[in-house]
C-alpha cells in the first residue's frame, strides 16, 4: 500500500478516535511506513532529527507510544524495533516471522493460532490480552 494512502487511513482512524496526528506523529509513522523490517527508536530518532532539529528521545518515544495505542505499529520485542502494521483498521492477531540474516519481517494474521493460544491459556485460568507471535529464522531470499 503506498504511504499517502496509508496516512490517510490512519488520519481519518485517529479522527474517528478522536485522537490528534500531530506533525510528529505523522512524520515518524511515514518514518515506519517507508521501511521493510523492524527499526529501533534511535534509528528513528536520527532519521527525525533530519526534519526536526530539536527531536529529543522522548519525542520518539511518545510518538511511538501513541501509534501503538492506536494500533498502528507493532513493537518486535526481541529486537526491541518497531514496525508499521499495515491492518490498523481492524482488530487481529499478529505473527510475526522475522528474519535474522537481514531483518525482513513478515506479519501474518492466523485466527487460528491466537484460538489455540486463548484455549490454551484459558485451561490454565488465564485470560490472554495481548498477544504478539514472533518467530525468527530465515526469509525466501536469505535462504537461497
Amino acid at each position: 500500500m503506498n504511504i499517502e494512502l496509508l496516512v490517510s487511513k490512519a488520519k481519518q482512524v485517529c479522527d474517528n478516535k478522536g485522537a490528534r496526528f500531530t506533525p510528529i506523529r505523522e512524520k515518524v509513522f511515514r518514518l515506519l511506513a517507508s521501511k521493510q523490517g523492524g527499526v529501533g527508536a534511535y534509528d528513528l530518532l536520527e532519521e527525525l532529527k533530519l526534519t526536526e532539529s530539536g527531536a529529543k528521545p522522548a519525542t520518539i518515544y511518545r510518538a511511538l507510544d501513541f501509534l501503538s495505542e492506536l494500533g498502528f505499529i507493532h513493537k518486535i520485542e526481541s529486537a526491541n524495533a518497531f514496525m508499521l502494521c499495515h491492518h490498523f483498521d481492524h482488530i487481529h492477531p499478529v505473527q510475526l516471522l522475522i528474519c535474522d540474516t537481514c531483518g525482513h519481517v513478515d506479519e501474518l494474521h492466523s485466527s487460528i493460532i491466537s484460538h489455540e493460544l486463548n484455549n490454551l491459556a484459558a485451561e490454565k485460568g488465564f485470560i490472554v490480552s495481548a498477544q504478539t507471535i514472533e518467530a525468527h529464522g530465515q526469509c525466501e531470499k536469505c535462504k537461497q
